[in-house]
């Protein structure tokens, strides 16, 4: 009973450090829109955060330390594809795309 205890003390300890707040990504992701738009910026982008994208957004780029997720809808729901750090993606013109960090 008691080893039975310790390991679940053991699971819920870990369970809680896993759930503490990951820190801000470093650097930033550079959205292109087009070529009559300055670029758009986000540095430092939190983790665990949603970012609309601009309506003209055409090409995000990440140049963070962290891996981004392009997301097919505005509010970050359902899987993203994963844009490693130094990458880019393309994203039609739509106002329908939004990012996440992890």
């Amino acid at each position: 009973m008691r080893v039975l205890s310790t390991a679940l003390a053991l699971a819920l300890t870990s369970a809680l450090v896993g759930a503490v707040p990951a820190h801000a990504a470093t650097g930033e992701v550079v959205v292109f829109t087009t070529e009559f738009e300055d670029l758009v910026r986000y540095p430092d982008p939190a983790s665990g955060s949603c970012t609309v994208l601009p309506p003209t957004a055409h090409v995000l780029v990440n140049l963070t330390d962290a891996e981004v997720s392009m997301h097919a809808g505005r509010g970050c729901f359902g899987p993203g594809v994963p844009v490693a750090p130094n990458r880019g993606w393309h994203a039609p013109p739509s106002g329908l795309f939004s990012f996440s960090v992890a």
